[in-house]
């Protein structure tokens, strides 16, 4: 399913754990409930970056169809939610976003370029996971999880195009340090379900 995004694949480190797929399919009312969440933050995080850079105008471009696209998605997941009569509910955030974003550094454009690498780890991410999912899904999860695949990889890519673009030096050894980070933080178990967790804990 993501053989039309080698890119995608090439850039993330690992699978996710067959544990995290197994847990997903036994907590699909707290997946949709996080899913939804995780769209209103990306459209949130979009918005923000252009308040903070306002200077930068293809990040306009890109943030603003980003952030369209993102709301779509958020209503998109509630509506199926209320058809099913599942409440959106306050969520803990996931150990995932925090993991990646406490070593953004601080100076610019360093932290510009640290945000855009961290944002297109999390789309790429989330894009592997809705097509991890969708073979086990539903008919109407399933269609919906794989028509989300193309708009999360162009923003992976958007994300990845604009760190290139506004680095003053080569980006690769800190896309390795995120990539090495996003791994653990993938592979190692959690004890709370969540779209970016890890696999569940044995304890």
């Amino acid at each position: 399913m993501l053989s039309a995004y080698p890119e995608l694949v090439e850039f993330l480190p690992c699978k996710s754990p067959e544990a995290w797929v197994n847990w997903a399919l036994e907590n699909q009312t707290l997946l949709l409930n996080d899913h939804a969440h995780c769209e209103k933050k990306a459209a949130s995080t979009a918005m923000s970056l252009m308040y903070r850079y306002v200077d930068r105008d293809n990040l306009l471009h890109k943030m603003s169809r980003l952030a369209r696209e993102e709301l779509l998605h958020f209503e998109q997941v509630h509506k199926i939610m209320r058809k099913r009569d599942v409440a959106y509910d306050h969520l803990s955030a996931s150990r995932y976003a925090d993991g990646l974003r406490k070593h953004i550094r601080t100076h610019e454009p360093a932290r510009l370029v640290d945000t855009m690498i961290i944002g297109a780890f999390v789309e790429a991410r989330s894009c592997e996971r809705f097509a991890a999912l969708a073979p086990h899904l539903d008919d109407e999860l399933s269609k919906f999880y794989i028509s989300l695949l193309k708009s999360e990889a162009r923003h992976f890519e958007d994300y990845l195009e604009l760190a290139k673009e506004y680095s003053n030096e080569p980006i690769d050894d800190r896309v390795a340090f995120f990539r090495d980070l996003e791994e653990k933080l993938i592979t190692e178990p959690d004890e709370e379900f969540r779209m970016h967790s890890g696999p569940p804990s044995l304890m």
